[in-house]
């Protein structure tokens, strides 16, 4: 870590420091990827770092991870009566970006730690410090893990303490116990984590992996952890990954808080724990309670799953305004309620503003004494952990032009609005701007809002029409995370393969650029930015690739589209426009040749046995051929049009006119076809294909090369004349480039392909402007995995990159997929030209 210079401070007088390291000097404190650090060493460096922050009283912002620096800096700022807000430090996700850098601004802290590169940076950013800072003041957190607002929770050292004590007594933890930090610091139930176990004398596993990763849990079992927390989110994951088929033996009791998870899930948990000697513990709680209010006994886990059972020791509950069914608003009393808000940094320095704590939340008490929460009272609900306001829902919407109404079903987020324009504009607006996973957003459409009598909105109707309309959504977009089913269930759809298991991926299911298209969209809609490898990844895998209870957090109003989908769609729209003659730009059925090849290597090269590569390369052919021959026969036995060498695909092999006919019509067909059965029987030999395996990229520029001395030898030049363009001999190495592209997976190698495309396509067409799309096209292939755009071009581009495959010639768009084969009938014969001159010419 990088030294910040020691800090000349005066001392401030009336503060006490707050000291959590309660462990014997020997014990074991921490253990790290590293090896392990005792209260001695810890303590020495909480020591070091003190020092370097300085006597007087300063506020000390922490970028949070789960790692040593970040948690030694936040022990040494309490211990020495610093204030510390907590922030989250993963950089790449914008939202979290955006929030910590509008903190930094608005606040101003003192000194910042926050990660560079792979360091940890300490900087003083002036001597002393410019803000009034009240004496009790030790901790600032934002709101329930809410995204983009200024306001922050102000906690006391009273307040830490106390709530830590609280926990580490109704859990009993002693020395013995270590947890797993499975959640973020920056997060209130994360930090009540740290605090709860080093003021106990117990230890932490220090972690930034998932539960859903394998190393997690090698980690857990060699550390000997004995607990980890969750949110709702994270026992989805955990049944993902089948985690009531393994045994944990070290493992004491997991803990549940974030949200309400189902009764039927607390109970199976509750059960399961009870089978394999481990609690569940489900606990109640808010930032402004500086994490913990309630806890179930987990004796009554299994006999009471709705409740969240007792206050904490040292608090209390009270129900306020209840009704006949003695339901009323929850109120917290305790020593862990907060001192209050700040929105500003002048309220820094404010003193106790809040003595009981109204929750918000609608509660009934039972007569076994147990404490049930039945709603919200205010506009306000946690949905994956983060607190949404509706009221705010509505306005964001508003300000984009969409009346809507907002309510919260379940975990969902549910919003009507009248116009049906916007049933596509609102789940993606809605999900970016609060930090939602968009399946966690339903839209609906509704002819008018409800109201209650006295002219206000009738929350009560909506919710009524909620619940009766989510009965109607399939199961598999019911759920409240991704999992490897829902996954499984699409490639089932999709692909046309119902014996699709969870260990399936798209490769193995014979997937390939006919399905990729709408296979990729609609799991970017359910996962966010896919993975580059996703085809080779499993079903559970790639439910596992969301790996935060927030989900995919994209860009306001932006999403993430593979490049050669979008490539995919810009060419046939360019190829459609110029053959109806609305624009002239001409390249794209050569860019296709270029993607073709590029798919071909990702899925029909796919690191499977030999006789399987061969097969899903065959299959690929008959998709084509088969439906191709059949209408194109069709259409020559009606009209006469196309002789049988064009009707079977053999025109361009043995050989056209010099002038351009009606049989070149179907070149690109024809050059498809026979490049994937002229591969397949270059793979049938077995040195070849084991060749391939071991040298990629070495086997496709082999392959580009021998393509580009066909070329030159058949052209006798660069440049190919007005039908050597279509020739498949020809456009050859255009596909062998594609396959280059996609093996390109190393900087350098992507330099030297860069130069081959810009000086293979070089004056091939002997036209600048359509060397010039063909080039751009293949290098953002090459550089670019995926392209962020308006997220309401997403299922346009789709459709239409998904009959981007091959053209007809009268430039109408052909898709074929595995359960339809779609052909637009050629124009009728007067309409033909005898220029070639157009991509796929007339």
């Amino acid at each position: 870590m990088q030294p910040v210079m020691s800090a000349q401070c005066t001392p401030t007088v009336g503060f006490e420091a707050l000291r959590l390291l309660a462990g014997e000097p020997s014990a074991t404190a921490l253990v790290t990827a590293d090896g392990t650090l005792t209260y001695a060493e810890l303590d020495e460096r909480v020591r070091d770092r003190r020092d370097k922050l300085g006597d007087g009283r300063r506020l000390v912002m922490v970028s949070c991870a789960n790692a040593l620096e970040p948690l030694v800096t936040y022990l040494a700022a309490l211990s020495a009566g610093h204030p510390v807000l907590l922030v989250a430090g993963d950089a790449d996700e914008p939202n979290q970006e955006r929030n910590r850098i509008g903190l930094l601004e608005r606040y101003n802290p003192d000194v910042v730690l926050a990660p560079v590169g792979n360091e940890w940076r300490l900087d003083e950013r002036r001597e002393g410090s410019r803000h009034t800072l009240h004496p009790e003041l030790a901790l600032l957190l934002s709101t329930s893990g809410s995204t983009g607002s200024p306001k922050l929770v102000r906690l006391s050292r009273e307040n830490v303490r106390s709530n830590a004590r609280s926990i580490a007594d109704y859990l009993d933890l002693t020395p013995q116990d270590r947890a797993a930090t499975t959640l973020p610091m920056h997060y209130c139930y994360g930090l009540s984590v740290v605090n709860s176990h080093l003021i106990s004398g117990a230890s932490l596993l220090l972690t930034e992996r998932s539960v859903v990763e394998s190393d997690f849990w090698n980690e857990f079992e060699a550390a000997g952890a004995t607990s980890f927390a969750g949110v709702p989110y994270t026992f989805d994951l955990l049944d993902s990954i089948g985690f009531a088929r393994r045994e944990h033996t070290s493992l004491r009791y997991i803990t549940q808080a974030g949200g309400r998870l189902g009764p039927d899930r607390v109970r199976s948990y509750a059960r399961l724990g009870k089978e394999r000697g481990f609690d569940f513990v489900v606990m109640y709680g808010q930032t402004e309670a500086t994490a913990r209010m309630a806890y179930l006994p987990p004796e009554l886990t299994e006999e009471r799953p709705e409740s969240i059972g007792i206050p904490i020791p040292g608090g209390q509950f009270r129900i306020d305004d209840a009704g006949e069914d003695s339901v009323g608003e929850l109120v917290y009393t305790g020593p862990n309620v907060m001192m209050g808000y700040a929105e500003s940094p002048a309220e820094l320095a404010a003193g106790p503003t809040v003595g009981d704590l109204r929750t918000g939340d609608l509660a009934r008490q039972h007569d076994d004494g147990l404490f049930e929460i039945v709603g919200r009272s205010s506009r306000f609900v946690k949905i994956y952990g983060l607190r949404i306001d509706l009221d705010r829902v509505e306005r964001l919407l508003a300000d984009d032009g969409v009346e809507a109404r907002a309510v919260n079903l379940e975990e969902r987020l549910v919003v009507f609005v009248r116009q049906r324009w916007a049933l596509g504009f609102v789940v993606p607006i809605a999900a970016e701007a609060l930090g939602l996973p968009c399946h966690s957003v339903r839209a609906h459409l509704i002819e008018e809002f409800p109201l209650t009598s006295s002219g206000k909105p009738d929350t009560a109707s909506l919710l009524r029409e909620a619940a009766l309309l989510e009965r109607n959504v399939p199961l598999e977009d019911r759920s409240g995370a991704v999992t490897a089913e829902n996954i499984r269930a699409l490639y089932s759809t999709l692909l046309d393969r119902p014996d699709a298991v969870a260990d399936d991926s798209f490769v193995a299911l014979h997937g390939d650029s006919l399905s990729y298209v709408e296979v990729s969209v609609r799991l970017e809609q359910m996962l966010g930015t896919l993975p580059r490898d996703w085809p080779a990844k499993s079903a559970q895998e790639l439910a596992s690739h969301r790996t935060a209870p927030a989900g995919a957090r994209p860009r306001r109003r932006l999403a993430r589209m593979e490049t050669s989908v979008v490539l995919r769609a810009i060419a046939i729209v360019l190829i459609t426009g110029t053959h109806t003659n609305l624009l002239h730009v001409q390249g794209g059925a050569h860019l296709l040749l270029g993607i073709l090849g590029f798919n071909l290597a990702r899925f029909q090269f796919a690191d499977v046995p030999r006789p399987m590569r061969l097969g899903k390369l065959l299959r690929s052919a008959v998709q084509i051929f088969v439906p191709a021959v059949l209408w194109i026969g069709g259409v020559a036995l009606i009209g006469g049009m196309y002789e049988p060498a064009t009707v079977f695909m053999l025109h361009n092999l043995l050989g056209g006119d010099e002038r351009w006919t009606m049989q070149w019509q179907y070149w690109f067909l024809e050059s498809v076809v026979w490049t994937i059965l002229g591969l397949a029987l270059v793979f049938c030999v077995p040195q070849l294909d084991r060749l391939e395996r071991r040298y990629p990229f070495v086997f496709a520029a082999c392959f580009v090369a021998g393509a580009l001395v066909l070329r030159l030898l058949l052209t006798g030049g660069v440049e190919a004349g007005p039908t050597e363009r279509y020739s498949l001999p020809i456009v050859l190495w255009l596909i062998a480039l594609g396959w280059l592209i996609a093996r390109s997976t190393e900087v350098k190698r992507r330099v030297l392909s860069s130069a081959v495309v810009v000086l293979t396509v070089s004056g091939f067409f002997g036209d600048p402007a359509r060397e010039a799309i063909t080039i751009a096209g293949l290098l953002l292939l090459l550089w670019i995995p995926a392209a962020p755009l308006p997220r309401i071009l997403v299922p346009v581009l789709g459709v239409v990159a998904s009959a981007s495959l091959c053209t007809s010639s009268s430039g109408r768009s052909t898709r074929f997929s595995r359960t339809n084969s779609l052909y637009s009938p050629p124009s009728p014969p007067s309409r033909w030209g005898s220029s070639p001159g157009k991509d796929i010419p007339h």
